[in-house]
C-alpha cells in the first residue's frame, strides 16, 4: 500500500508537532472568528497578516484610507496579546522620535544621570502609519529595527523584544511631499497587502456595525511566549525538493537580464527580485500550510503568496506602466507558464 504525500510529510514530524499544528489551526479559526466581530470582510488580508506575524516578517499595507487597517492591526495585536504601538509618519519625524533617546534625570545617588527613554518602536506590533511620509533618515532607523531586530541610539544597542513585526501603511494618494521607499527597503518587507473597497453588502454592514454600540472586546488566543513557539514550529514544516525548485525558478525568471526571462517579460520588467524573495516564498507558504492544518507544503501554498511577495520586488519600466500593465499582471502570468513547464 502505497504512503500518501500528507502521511510522508507527517512521519517527518514528531508527534507533538503534528498536535501543534492542529492546535494552530483551531486557533487560526478562531482568530479569524474574533476579527470578525470587529472587521468586515478583508479575509485574505486577515490570512496574509497571521502568515506574517507566523513567518516572522514585516508587511507593506497598501490602501485608501478609511479601510480599517489601523483598527485590524490593533485588534491583531489584542487577540494575540502583544504589546501595540502606532507611530505617524510625518516629515518633520526625527529617528529618535521612533528609536527613543537619553534624557538627563536626577538620579538616586543626587547626581544627574542620562537614562535611555524607550521610543515607540519597542512594542510587538509596531503599526508605521504612511511610512513614506518620513524622510530618509527617519525611514534608515525603522529599517535597522527591522533587519537586526534592535535599535542603536548613541553609541549603544538595544534589542527589541520578540515577537517583533512592523506593519507599515502607504497610501497610493497624496503622494506630494512624500520620500517613496527605496527598493532596498521595500525588500526587506515580507508582503506586500493591498486591501480594496469593501462590497456594497460589506459597506452596509460596516455602517450598521461601526455606528452603535461600543466595538467589543475580544478573546486573548496568545501570549508572546505561544507566538515564538508557534514560530519556531513554522520553520519545521517540511518542504518537497520539487517545491523548492518552482519557487527558485519562479523568482529568476523575474529577473530580465537573466537567462530564464521570458521573451515577453523582457521589456516590461526595469529589476526583478533577489533571493530574498526565494527566502519569503518558501517561509510564507510554511506557515500558510501550518495554519490551515497541513503537515507539508503544497504548490498551492506557493501560489497563495507569491503575488504579496513579489508584486513589491519586481519593478516595472515606462513602457509596461504606459500598457497599463503591473506586476501583479506580470507575476500571475509567469506562475501560470511556470505550472505549465512543471506539468
Amino acid at each position: 500500500m502505497s504512503t500518501s504525500p500528507a502521511a510522508t510529510a507527517a512521519d517527518r514530524l514528531s508527534d507533538n508537532d503534528v498536535q501543534a499544528i492542529d492546535h494552530l489551526r483551531e486557533i487560526y479559526a478562531k482568530l479569524r472568528r474574533e476579527l470578525g466581530k470587529v472587521i468586515v470582510g478583508q479575509h485574505d488580508v486577515i490570512e496574509r497578516l497571521a502568515i506574517c506575524l507566523f513567518a516572522r516578517g514585516h508587511a507593506l499595507l497598501m490602501g485608501v484610507p478609511g479601510l480599517a487597517k489601523t483598527l485590524l492591526v490593533s485588534k491583531l495585536a489584542e487577540t494575540m496579546s502583544l504589546k501595540f504601538s502606532r507611530i505617524q509618519f510625518t516629515p518633520d519625524l526625527m529617528p529618535m522620535d521612533i528609536t527613543g533617546t537619553d534624557i538627563l534625570q536626577d538620579g538616586a545617588s543626587g547626581r544627574r544621570e542620562f537614562e535611555f527613554v524607550h521610543g515607540p518602536v519597542f512594542a510587538n506590533i509596531v503599526l508605521a502609519d504612511e511610512i513614506n511620509r518620513a524622510p530618509p533618515k527617519t525611514q534608515a532607523a525603522m529599517l535597522e529595527a527591522m533587519q537586526e531586530r534592535k535599535v542603536t541610539v548613541v553609541g549603544k544597542m538595544f534589542q527589541l523584544d520578540a515577537p517583533f513585526i512592523v506593519l507599515a501603511t502607504q497610501n497610493p494618494v497624496e503622494q506630494e511631499g512624500t520620500y517613496p521607499l527605496p527598493e532596498a527597503q521595500l525588500d526587506r518587507f515580507m508582503f506586500l497587502i493591498e486591501l480594496d473597497y469593501p462590497s456594497e453588502a460589506e459597506e452596509i454592514l460596516i455602517a450598521r456595525t461601526t455606528t452603535g454600540d461600543a466595538l467589543p472586546d475580544l478573546d486573548h488566543l496568545m501570549t508572546a511566549a505561544d507566538i515564538i513557539r508557534n514560530q519556531d514550529l513554522v520553520r519545521r514544516v517540511p518542504v518537497p525538493d520539487h517545491i523548492y525548485g518552482f519557487a527558485a525558478k519562479l523568482v529568476r525568471k523575474t529577473r530580465p537580464y537573466g537567462t530564464t526571462a521570458p521573451a515577453w517579460l523582457k521589456p516590461l520588467v526595469a529589476w526583478g527580485a533577489g533571493p530574498r524573495a526565494v527566502q519569503n516564498l518558501i517561509l510564507g507558504a510554511k506557515a500558510r500550510a501550518a495554519l490551515l492544518g497541513s503537515y507539508m507544503v503544497r504548490l498551492e501554498d506557493i501560489h497563495e503568496v507569491a503575488v504579496p511577495v513579489l508584486a513589491h520586488r519586481v519593478i516595472t519600466t515606462f513602457a509596461a506602466q504606459a500598457e497599463g500593465i503591473d506586476a501583479k499582471k506580470i507575476v500571475k502570468r509567469l506562475i501560470e507558464e511556470t505550472n505549465q513547464e512543471k506539468g
